[in-house]
Parts: C-alpha cells; structure tokens; sequence
C-alpha cells in the first residue's frame, strides 16, 4: 500500500490539466471583465465626441436655428452608435460675458436636458470667457448599462463639456 502512494506521489501525468482547471475560471472571468470595461471606455470616449462635436458645429455658425440644433443633436445620436442612445442627453448654451465679465446665457437647446432660461446667470471656469465676448458650452450626459452586467451590474453615468469660440462671429445668434 505504500508503494501505491509513493509512485502516485511521483506521477505527474494530469498536472497540466489540474492547473489549468484551477486557473481558467480566474482567466476567463478576467477576460470578460477586460471586455467589458473596455466597451465602457470605448462608450466614454463617444460621449465626449460627440460633445465636442455639437459644440464644434454650432461655433462653426454666425446663426443658428432650431432645426439646425435639431439636426445638430441627430448627429450626436449617430456618433454614439452603436451603443444604445436612450440614455443620451445634451444641451448646447450660448454663453456672453458683459463688460464687468458676469456670464448669462443668451440662448439654449436641450435633447434630454432642461435648457437653461434665457439672460440665467451660469458660471464658468476662469479664463473660458473675457469680458464683452461669448462661447458656445456643448454638454453630454450618457448612461452606460453594461450588456453583460458581470463587473458593471449597474449603470455608469459620463458626463462631459466643452467650451468652444464662435469662429465666423463675435456671437453665435439664435434665429427661430
């Protein structure tokens, strides 16, 4: 009987196949993980372009209209793709700063967000806007919801903005 467990002890048929058996879930499991964060980062970066675009496009502009932002937000849903746009929200706000440098907003449009009110204070962050100028402010919110729900069982909100120049004029005029 001892010699039976002596030469077991020495076998070392199957260590391979313990060891894997031992390791793969930890492995999978971190693979999937792995995936899944990426496609959250993957859907951070889109909510931050697609940000940057609204912005972008409506400095772009001398005027602008509703349709125009209408179109403009259209265009945010498809940089998203092919993540889910449910849960997209934007709002672009024209910002002025008058002769003492107090911010208020001239004009907003929202997709999922409240505008903010015409002539409201807003504040900015220092050196965005000098005195007697103005900046187009782009916002994005996107709430991630992982498909797989394995490392992210609950949804991850990403939030971004941007300050942009008018390019063609001193002020982005609103036209209806």
């Amino acid at each position: 009987m001892i010699k039976l467990f002596k030469r077991l002890g020495r076998d070392r048929r199957g260590v391979s196949a313990v060891e894997f058996a031992l390791i793969a879930p930890a492995m999978i499991a971190f693979y999937f993980g792995l995936a899944e964060i990426t496609q959250a980062l993957l859907a951070e970066r889109r909510a931050g372009h697609a940000a940057s675009a609204i912005g972008d496009l409506v400095a772009q502009s001398s005027s602008i209209s509703n349709t125009d932002i209408t179109d403009i937000f259209q265009i945010a849903t498809t940089i998203m793709q092919p993540y889910p746009t449910n849960t997209l929200k934007m709002r672009v706000t024209s910002v002025k700063a008058n002769a003492a440098g107090a911010t208020t907003v001239a004009w907003s449009n929202g997709s999922g967000m409240t505008p903010y009110g015409t002539g409201a204070a807003l504040t900015v962050p220092s050196g965005v806007i000098a005195a007697n100028q103005s900046v187009i402010m782009s916002e994005v919110t996107y709430d991630y919801d992982s498909p797989v729900n394995f490392f992210m069982p609950n949804a991850v909100t990403f939030s971004r903005k941007f300050y942009l120049r008018p390019r063609r004029s001193d002020e982005v005029a609103k036209v209806n």
